[in-house]
């Protein structure tokens, strides 16, 4: 059985969804329909966390010697408190080599996740969407540079949750499954490719 660990946020832990309906826990379900079975995924995410209370976060967990597959998606709460893209830069690259440390040194076993752009979301109706939907962008693009240095696969999430119609979960900020399920799909395109025999 492969382990896997998600790392994250709001949007890991799937705030307003079920379980189930969280990306990790559809993409063990693709990847095992697939042929490669997997454990249940380690998450260590919760709402509201930045890049640094992620890394607090992690210092304080106990967590197997190494993982076969580990995720990232984590930055929308820094944008969300007006945090520099500069402190985002410095410690995305920090949780992302910490990642790599945690599939035992394989950059082709991590994946990072764009953050979603919550300036389309309901929730956003009073917000200056434009000013949210740069900075997002702005981050997105910070992290893309830092995955690709360190031959980590950047999986674009945040062009479709921005075309009209995205079901959202009942907080009118979060996604619903439906769009979850999007992020799984996308992101077992890519781990089919990094294992052996697929």
């Amino acid at each position: 059985m492969y382990t896997y660990l998600a790392l994250g946020d709001s949007y890991t832990i799937g705030e307003g969804v079920l379980l189930a309906e969280t990306y990790s826990c559809q993409a063990v379900q693709l990847l095992r329909e697939k042929g490669l079975l997997f454990t249940a995924p380690e998450i260590i995410a919760r709402t509201g966390w930045t890049t640094d209370e992620l890394h607090s976060a992690i210092a304080g967990t106990r967590l197997l010697p190494a993982y076969d597959l580990v995720t990232m998606l984590i930055g929308v709460n820094n944008q969300y408190r007006g945090r520099s893209t500069e402190e985002y830069m410095a410690q995305f690259e920090s949780l992302l080599l910490q990642a790599i440390g945690f599939s035992a040194g394989r950059p082709g076993r991590v994946f990072v996740l764009s953050i979603p752009d919550w300036g389309v979301s309901p929730f956003s109706a009073d917000r200056d969407r434009s000013a949210i939907g740069s900075q997002i962008d702005a981050f997105n693009g910070a992290a893309a540079r830092i995955a690709r240095q360190h031959q980590v696969a950047f999986i674009d999430i945040t062009t479709h949750a921005r075309m009209q119609g995205q079901p959202f979960a009942a907080d009118g900020l979060h996604p619903a499954g439906e769009q979850y399920r999007y992020w799984a799909e996308k992101l077992v395109e890519q781990i089919i490719q990094r294992f052996p025999g697929q």
